[in-house]
């Protein structure tokens, strides 16, 4: 008898999930549930059509046709509000119930909410759906004037979004520079010249501690903590996602800021599995529990997942060295590994726009961020997945062509 998997979420993780399981069981029977109202699209890109640089055909990844010739039912607009972990059941807002025998959640999240006066406001947007996309790109070639506050990876996707639709905006940030928890000032400050070219200004040390609105409602600029007001009929706001996981809550599924799973995406309860950046995952290179919701990282966890369900035991760990890159100006920009959890720092400066840091956590390579030249990545990637000791030698690690020959060589396990 052919093996019932259901998916909530049909983001990448879910998706490829899908694709992996239908590879493994020519004969399972594959649900895809998912609250939006349209098939698998590319988060990467929806930021590109925002900034209007690119029209909406390219970015759907998946038409309906797609599940149609895989055999997998994918239904659109589904809210799940429960599920029974005994009773193997997951239950819908239309009264629908979908038995399973392998269960994965890969819903992601919510963007998060500034807790302060008018943030919900017309005119406040945050930035995580391809809807949300539409409404930004539409908004954005209205507006004169726009504020834009997270100084993260996913704000700095709004500033450009508004230095491409010419907007004159402030970015407010609460510390002294952008993404300070990887980034020194040297390095933050080739983003922060950047942002100006384009006619974003960073401002420091500053925040939201309310919107302002019109008679309307419609928001009209922001005060930051110092009493300082900044206009903009455009604003964004990206300060994190809150996981969705309140069908979860009655279930003893183990919930901590996401789905606590292991290696193989497993989590605590027989036959429930997770995926994607909702998960806090055992990391085999760290050898502790994290969390990136990175597209290869979500892609791969996805797949690993569907092969562990058709399995039906541990067959296949996650093991992954994520990457994010930034596009927006003149010179590349990537993140690799965890480039905010090192006990020790080297960075070294090559040119106006071209930087690197490293990070090494109890002497291993753990992560990094390149500026300008992204040439050495791969270099290093493999490095932490060997999970070499490294940090002794800076000096070879931060030329601009990393002479492997020059290290010692890895130890054998």
């Amino acid at each position: 008898m052919s093996e019932s998997h259901v998916i909530i979420g049909d983001g990448i993780s879910g998706s490829s999930a899908a694709e992996t399981i239908r590879e493994e069981d020519a004969d399972a029977d594959i649900t895809v549930l998912t609250d939006e109202g349209e098939a698998l699209y590319n988060r990467i890109l929806i930021k590109e059509h925002a900034k209007g640089k690119l029209p909406e055909a390219p970015i759907s990844i998946h038409e309906p046709e797609w599940y149609d010739e895989r055999d997998i039912e994918l239904e659109l607009n589904t809210y799940v509000t429960d599920v029974d972990t005994d009773a193997h059941e997951v239950h819908t807002h239309e009264g629908d119930t979908y038995e399973y025998d392998k269960l994965l959640v890969a819903t992601g999240g919510t963007p998060t909410q500034l807790p302060v006066d008018n943030s919900d406001a017309d005119g406040v947007h945050h930035f995580w759906t391809f809807q949300d996309a539409r409404k930004i790109k539409e908004h954005a070639e209205q507006a004169d004037t726009g504020v834009v506050v997270g100084a993260g990876l996913l704000g700095i996707d709004l500033a450009a979004i508004c230095g491409a639709q010419d907007i004159d905006a402030h970015y407010l940030m609460r510390g002294e520079s952008w993404w300070r928890y990887a980034l020194t000032n040297e390095g933050a400050e080739i983003i922060h010249d950047a942002l100006r070219d384009i006619g974003v200004t960073p401002v420091f040390e500053s925040g939201v501690d309310h919107f302002e609105v019109d008679d309307d409602g419609h928001v009209t600029g922001a005060v930051d903590p110092n009493g300082d007001f900044y206009e903009g009929e455009f604003a964004g706001v990206a300060i994190g996602l809150n996981f969705n996981t309140e069908f979860l809550h009655d279930t003893p599924v183990e919930l901590d800021n996401g789905i606590v799973v292991d290696e193989y995406m497993q989590t605590d309860v027989e036959d429930v599995y997770a995926a994607g950046d909702i998960t806090q995952f055992h990391d085999t290179i760290m050898d502790t529990r994290t969390q990136n919701g990175a597209w290869g990282s979500a892609k791969e966890q996805g797949s690993v997942a569907g092969r562990n369900m058709v399995a039906g035991d541990e067959d296949t760990a996650f093991r992954w060295v994520p990457t994010y890159s930034i596009t927006h100006f003149d010179f590349p920009f990537l993140s690799f590994g965890h480039p905010t959890e090192g006990d020790e720092y080297a960075e070294r400066k090559y040119s106006d726009n071209e930087w690197r840091r490293l990070a090494f956590r109890e002497g291993q390579l753990v992560g990094g961020v390149l500026i300008g030249d992204l040439s050495q990545q791969s270099v290093y990637k493999k490095l932490i997945r060997e999970e070499r000791q490294v940090a002794d030698a800076t000096d070879v690690l931060l030329e601009q062509e990393v002479d492997l020959d020059k290290l010692a060589a890895p130890t054998q396990g």
